[in-house]
């Protein structure tokens, strides 16, 4: 039932964010409807669980993880863009296989998501605490590539 209530602020919040109505009646229905709908068949699915709404994250998701990812996530795009406008493409397209530290799925699924997200990157597999990532460019080795950010959501794991 927690899980059920915070879905519901959440895909409140996320409609009156993204629609900018607050006045028309009409509107506000259609978005109380629309709300309903998506509500009961996240329900019916079973999908409203701790996986599909995290509420236990709280808002520091989106307070310290998501502005620090949406930095690397522009530094990878200026690193990808300088490797394909080169003339010649140094290209050291490996992969490589991390270990996740974190304590639930949860956690190794957001891992692996913003290493998706990542330009260049892009998490093939994951198996248990390991996780196969494709890079176009990876130099790094296994500390590298997933130190800073597996520790940022650990911290967000850990502060539960």
């Amino acid at each position: 039932m927690r899980y059920a209530f915070w879905l519901t602020v959440a895909l409140i919040a996320t409609w009156l964010v993204w629609s900018g109505h607050f006045d028309t009646p009409f509107l506000l229905g259609l978005g109380a409807l629309s709300v309903l709908v998506s509500l009961y068949v996240s329900l019916r699915m079973k999908i409203v669980d701790e996986e599909g709404a995290p509420a236990q994250l709280g808002i520091r998701p989106f307070v310290f993880y998501a502005p620090w990812l949406a930095k690397e996530i522009v530094e990878s795009n200026l690193a990808v863009a300088k490797i394909i406008l080169s003339r010649k493409m140094k290209l050291k397209r490996n992969m490589i296989t991390i270990r996740s530290h974190q304590k639930c799925e949860l956690g190794r699924v957001i891992l692996a998501n913003s290493i998706t997200l990542t330009p260049g990157t892009v998490s093939v597999q994951m198996e248990g605490e390991k996780i196969l990532i494709h890079g176009l460019n990876l130099e790094e080795t296994e500390e590298d590539m997933s130190g800073e950010m597996d520790e940022r959501i650990c911290r967000l794991e850990k502060s539960k």
